[in-house]
Protein backbone atom coordinates (compact mmCIF):
# COMPACT_ATOMS: atom_id res chain seq x y z
CA UNK A 1 0.00 0.00 0.00
CA UNK A 2 3.11 2.10 0.97
CA UNK A 3 4.93 1.90 -2.38
CA UNK A 4 1.49 2.68 -4.43
CA UNK A 5 1.21 5.76 -2.27
CA UNK A 6 4.48 6.99 -2.94
CA UNK A 7 3.97 6.00 -6.46
CA UNK A 8 0.75 7.76 -7.13
CA UNK A 9 1.79 10.41 -5.10
CA UNK A 10 5.15 11.12 -7.20
CA UNK A 11 3.21 10.73 -10.36
CA UNK A 12 0.91 13.49 -9.29
CA UNK A 13 3.68 16.18 -8.49
CA UNK A 14 5.21 15.10 -12.20
CA UNK A 15 2.20 15.98 -13.66
CA UNK A 16 1.51 19.36 -11.48
CA UNK A 17 5.34 20.43 -12.63
CA UNK A 18 4.84 19.95 -16.19
CA UNK A 19 2.02 21.77 -18.16
CA UNK A 20 -0.04 19.51 -20.03
CA UNK A 21 -0.81 21.45 -22.78
CA UNK A 22 2.25 23.21 -23.88
CA UNK A 23 2.10 25.54 -26.87
CA UNK A 24 5.12 25.47 -28.98
CA UNK A 25 6.17 28.71 -31.58
CA UNK A 26 8.39 29.00 -34.25
CA UNK A 27 9.22 32.42 -35.20
CA UNK A 28 12.16 35.15 -36.56
CA UNK A 29 12.57 39.05 -36.04
CA UNK A 30 14.22 41.97 -37.36
CA UNK A 31 15.54 44.79 -35.46
CA UNK A 32 18.96 44.87 -33.59
CA UNK A 33 19.65 41.19 -35.82
CA UNK A 34 18.33 39.27 -37.93
CA UNK A 35 16.96 35.97 -35.59
CA UNK A 36 14.88 32.71 -35.70
CA UNK A 37 13.73 31.96 -32.61
CA UNK A 38 11.89 28.55 -30.79
CA UNK A 39 9.77 29.39 -28.44
CA UNK A 40 7.74 27.20 -25.48
CA UNK A 41 5.09 28.05 -22.69
CA UNK A 42 5.94 27.36 -19.31
CA UNK A 43 2.50 27.79 -17.85
CA UNK A 44 -0.18 30.27 -18.61
CA UNK A 45 1.91 33.61 -18.29
CA UNK A 46 5.24 32.40 -19.25
CA UNK A 47 7.64 31.27 -21.96
CA UNK A 48 10.75 30.57 -22.24
CA UNK A 49 12.47 31.67 -26.02
CA UNK A 50 15.88 30.14 -27.51
CA UNK A 51 16.97 32.13 -30.60
CA UNK A 52 19.95 31.82 -33.36
CA UNK A 53 21.62 35.34 -34.13
CA UNK A 54 21.62 34.82 -37.81
CA UNK A 55 23.16 38.40 -38.19
CA UNK A 56 26.04 36.82 -36.22
CA UNK A 57 26.16 33.24 -37.65
CA UNK A 58 28.57 32.98 -40.62
CA UNK A 59 31.65 31.20 -42.14
CA UNK A 60 34.16 33.49 -43.71
CA UNK A 61 37.96 33.74 -44.84
CA UNK A 62 38.46 35.13 -41.31
CA UNK A 63 37.04 32.66 -38.74
CA UNK A 64 33.92 31.20 -37.71
CA UNK A 65 31.10 33.41 -36.15
CA UNK A 66 28.19 32.08 -34.13
CA UNK A 67 25.60 33.68 -31.95
CA UNK A 68 22.41 33.48 -30.23
CA UNK A 69 20.49 33.83 -26.90
CA UNK A 70 17.74 32.47 -24.59
CA UNK A 71 15.20 34.91 -23.12
CA UNK A 72 12.57 34.45 -20.11
CA UNK A 73 9.19 36.38 -20.74
CA UNK A 74 5.92 36.59 -18.85
CA UNK A 75 2.88 37.93 -18.72
CA UNK A 76 1.90 41.04 -17.32
CA UNK A 77 -1.00 39.83 -15.02
CA UNK A 78 -2.86 39.20 -17.73
CA UNK A 79 -3.93 41.93 -19.13
CA UNK A 80 -4.77 42.85 -22.34
CA UNK A 81 -5.41 46.85 -24.05
CA UNK A 82 -7.62 45.97 -27.09
CA UNK A 83 -6.11 42.61 -28.00
CA UNK A 84 -2.39 44.40 -27.42
CA UNK A 85 -0.95 41.44 -24.64
CA UNK A 86 2.15 43.50 -22.63
CA UNK A 87 5.37 41.47 -21.08
CA UNK A 88 8.29 41.78 -19.51
CA UNK A 89 11.34 39.45 -19.20
CA UNK A 90 15.19 38.97 -19.38
CA UNK A 91 17.82 37.03 -21.27
CA UNK A 92 21.06 36.59 -21.93
CA UNK A 93 22.82 36.58 -26.16
CA UNK A 94 26.34 35.00 -26.58
CA UNK A 95 28.29 35.80 -29.75
CA UNK A 96 31.58 33.61 -30.47
CA UNK A 97 34.37 34.20 -32.82
CA UNK A 98 36.87 31.81 -34.26
CA UNK A 99 39.71 32.69 -36.35
CA UNK A 100 41.40 36.31 -37.23
CA UNK A 101 39.53 37.71 -34.73
CA UNK A 102 38.91 35.58 -31.82
CA UNK A 103 36.64 36.79 -28.95
CA UNK A 104 33.28 36.21 -26.92
CA UNK A 105 30.64 38.50 -26.25
CA UNK A 106 27.63 38.48 -23.77
CA UNK A 107 24.84 41.37 -23.39
CA UNK A 108 22.71 40.30 -20.28
CA UNK A 109 19.38 42.22 -20.43
CA UNK A 110 16.04 43.07 -19.38
CA UNK A 111 13.42 43.68 -22.43
CA UNK A 112 9.33 44.51 -22.57
CA UNK A 113 6.80 44.49 -25.43
CA UNK A 114 3.65 43.76 -26.65
CA UNK A 115 2.37 40.81 -28.87
CA UNK A 116 -1.12 41.06 -30.26
CA UNK A 117 -2.67 37.54 -31.95
CA UNK A 118 -3.76 38.48 -35.34
CA UNK A 119 -5.57 34.88 -36.02
CA UNK A 120 -4.56 31.18 -34.99
CA UNK A 121 -2.08 30.20 -34.86
CA UNK A 122 -0.44 33.57 -36.36
CA UNK A 123 0.84 36.22 -33.55
CA UNK A 124 3.46 39.58 -33.77
CA UNK A 125 5.49 41.40 -30.97
CA UNK A 126 7.38 44.35 -30.41
CA UNK A 127 9.91 44.59 -27.80
CA UNK A 128 12.77 46.73 -26.22
CA UNK A 129 16.03 45.54 -24.48
CA UNK A 130 18.63 46.96 -22.83
CA UNK A 131 21.77 45.77 -20.40
CA UNK A 132 25.22 45.92 -20.11
CA UNK A 133 27.12 44.81 -23.36
CA UNK A 134 30.88 42.27 -22.33
CA UNK A 135 33.19 41.40 -24.54
CA UNK A 136 36.52 40.08 -24.60
CA UNK A 137 38.76 38.79 -27.44
CA UNK A 138 42.47 39.62 -29.09
CA UNK A 139 43.74 40.61 -25.34
CA UNK A 140 41.12 43.43 -25.10
CA UNK A 141 38.10 43.48 -22.60
CA UNK A 142 35.15 46.33 -23.36
CA UNK A 143 32.47 46.96 -21.22
CA UNK A 144 29.53 49.23 -22.79
CA UNK A 145 25.70 49.77 -22.35
CA UNK A 146 23.62 47.81 -25.02
CA UNK A 147 19.82 48.46 -26.09
CA UNK A 148 17.67 47.22 -28.83
CA UNK A 149 14.83 47.11 -30.47
CA UNK A 150 12.84 44.16 -32.51
CA UNK A 151 9.73 43.55 -34.25
CA UNK A 152 8.94 39.83 -35.03
CA UNK A 153 6.26 36.82 -35.39
CA UNK A 154 5.65 33.57 -33.68
CA UNK A 155 3.54 30.89 -35.83
CA UNK A 156 2.02 28.52 -33.28
CA UNK A 157 3.11 24.95 -33.88
CA UNK A 158 0.19 21.93 -34.38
Amino acid sequence: MKKTLIGLTTLALASAATPALADNYFGGSIGSGLTLHYQTDLSNASVIRYGLNLSFVGISSSGLTLGGGVDYLNDVSNTNFGGLNPYYGFGLDAGVALGGNTGVAVYPHVLGGLSYNVSAPLSVFGELNAGPSIAIGNGATGIGFGYGARIGLNYRLP
